[in-house]
């Protein structure tokens, strides 16, 4: 994918990836694009091309990669991802990275689809209002973490708890009561933006013991954090797969 742009010829005048490092170019597309893929450790049934390119999206914005992710959009759309999808995924990663570092990533989002012909805004995806929201999160949150999230919103310390209130309301009120993904992709989504940004490992745990709750299992988990070796390196990867056996374990106990 990577330098086939235009044949290899100059796109906005500039030199592609493909002309000025060639090499390097053909032994990153056989690891990425057929190695990393078709490696039977790496895969899962549940992770269809579809469900590849979404952890690959969020992978790309959690390590702020923009030019990867306006490379690989069209690829994911052209497999089969919806605007829809794309849109949700970059909204719920405001949850996890804040507006500041995914506003280039909306804005990618919108050029590409308006260069492809699809009319914005997209059909709303709310399914709350203001007076509901803080209900609904709640409910999310107990389906996805358990029992122990009832009453949440109001625990704590109580200079703190007004967080606990917006991760009820706002963070799963607000995006993951949504339309156009299932809560198993929004938790999958989570875990790469976790995974791939770094230096969240107890949100991390907590979240791969949430994946495994709502039905991904540690193998889909395992093979969903292999496809992100070539974005985001070994160190991170590693560090994410120690965090999905440590909630494995937690949970078999």
């Amino acid at each position: 994918m990577f330098g086939t742009r235009k044949g290899g010829l100059f796109a906005d005048n500039k030199p592609t990836l493909g002309q000025c490092d060639p090499e390097f170019i053909d032994l990153f597309t056989r690891f990425a694009y057929d190695e990393v893929i078709h490696e039977p450790g790496a895969n899962h049934p549940d992770l269809d091309d579809v469900t590849r390119s979404m952890a690959i999206l969020a992978t790309l914005i959690g390590c702020q990669g923009t030019d990867a992710f306006a490379t690989m959009l069209p690829v994911a759309l052209d497999g089969g991802a919806t605007p829809v999808q794309v849109k949700e995924i970059v909204y719920q990663a405001v949850a996890y990275l804040g507006f500041g570092r995914v506003l280039p990533f909306l804005n990618i989002v919108n050029e590409v689809l308006t260069d492809r012909g699809v009319t914005l805004p997209l059909e709303g995806q709310s399914t709350t209002t203001p007076e509901t929201r803080a209900e609904a999160g709640e409910r999310s949150q107990i389906e996805i973490f358990g029992e122990g999230m009832r009453g949440f919103a109001s625990s704590g310390p109580e200079e703190t708890r007004h967080i606990n209130k917006w991760l009820a309301d706002n963070c799963f009120g607000d995006y993951y009561t949504r339309g156009g993904l299932d809560t198993r992709h929004r938790e999958m989504i989570t875990l790469c933006f976790l995974a791939a940004q770094g230096g969240c490992e107890p949100q991390l745990v907590a979240h791969a013991k949430a994946n495994l709750r709502v039905g991904n299992e540690k193998a889909f988990l395992i093979a969903v954090v292999s496809q992100t070796v070539p974005y985001i390196g070994y160190p991170r990867t590693l560090n994410a797969i120690r965090c999905i056996n440590e909630a494995a374990a937690a949970v078999a106990d």
